[in-house]
């Protein structure tokens, strides 16, 4: 990931989650007050996002350090503790919620996308996300998924040409035959540049084709009509799958044959993990006592 970036969604969060400072923390707690803490898993899952939340409390507070003891990708259970942090009580308060958001919602992500890589084991099919992502925060949502075992599809708007159904909805109003439009697109675009284009219906695949694409995309097919809309593409192009895409379906759509399975819901539906941060505090001479809390 590019860490500038991550630098500025971590900045811009806790920007918003503490705009001027934690009146709590600045209100209860002594200056100097330090603490540790443990990142703690309530649940099994994939790890995602460990990196991150050691660098949300490294921009909050530079001399807080930081123990990270498990890795991204890692298989994670309940009572494991995945890292600890140690620093100023204030900076440390100040950045949990923070840490923990981005944390749980990446490892989310991860672990619903292993249950689908599972899923489609033994078969050549390759899980892949979307745009469908959480504006802001696509490139971690997209790290959480390559954690999790998937792949993922173009980046951006700019990466590649895919032209879905709106695009060929706006091309017919136009009076513009499909092949006639992806031959001229070609043509545009340069030589390393993918070109995709999604059909809805099996007496498309052999025009698309013809007119030269990299990837076809069939949307909403069946497994019976994606079987021998695989066997119509012949290895002319790479097929995805899209449309109708669960753990419930993945498994037999991955059977028929396609090169990939994009699945929307890796990004847009995952629940975030239930993560847990556990804080001791080392008062030392302003109370004299150790004290433990938990966090809501």
């Amino acid at each position: 990931m590019n860490s500038d970036l991550v630098d500025d969604i971590i900045r811009r969060a806790l920007q918003e989650d503490a705009p001027w400072g934690d009146l709590t923390s600045e209100t209860f707690l002594p200056a100097g007050v330090t603490a540790t803490a443990s990142l703690v898993a309530r649940e099994p899952g994939i790890l995602s996002g460990i990196e991150v939340f050691a660098r949300v409390f490294q921009l909050m507070d530079l001399s807080t350090s930081i123990d990270v003891l498990s890795k991204d990708g890692a298989v994670i259970g309940p009572g494991m503790t995945l890292a600890r942090v140690h620093g100023d009580a204030r900076a440390v308060l100040r950045a949990e919620r923070v840490a923990l958001n981005l944390t749980q919602r990446m490892t989310g992500i991860a672990t619903l996308t292993a249950r689908y890589v599972a899923a489609v084991a033994g078969t050549k099919a390759r899980i892949v996300d979307t745009r469908k992502t959480t504006p802001g925060l696509r490139m971690l949502e997209r790290q959480a998924v390559r954690d999790g075992g998937g792949h993922n599809h173009r980046y951006s708007l700019s990466d590649a040409v895919l032209a879905k159904d709106n695009h060929l909805a706006v091309l017919s109003a136009a009076g513009i035959p499909l092949g006639d439009a992806i031959r001229a697109a070609r043509a545009r675009i340069g030589h390393t540049v993918h070109l995709e284009v999604e059909v809805d219906r099996l007496d498309q695949i052999d025009d698309v084709i013809s007119a030269g694409v990299d990837t076809i995309m069939l949307d909403n097919f069946t497994p019976d009509e994606l079987e021998t809309g695989v066997a119509a593409v012949a290895g002319r192009a790479l097929v995805e799958a899209s449309g109708g895409v669960n753990l419930d379906t993945v498994a037999a759509i991955a059977r028929s044959g396609v090169d990939i399975i994009s699945v929307g819901a890796l990004t847009h539906s995952a629940r975030a993990l239930d993560l847990g941060l556990d804080i001791g505090l080392d008062i030392g001479q302003h109370i004299g006592a150790d004290l433990d809390v938990g966090l809501a």
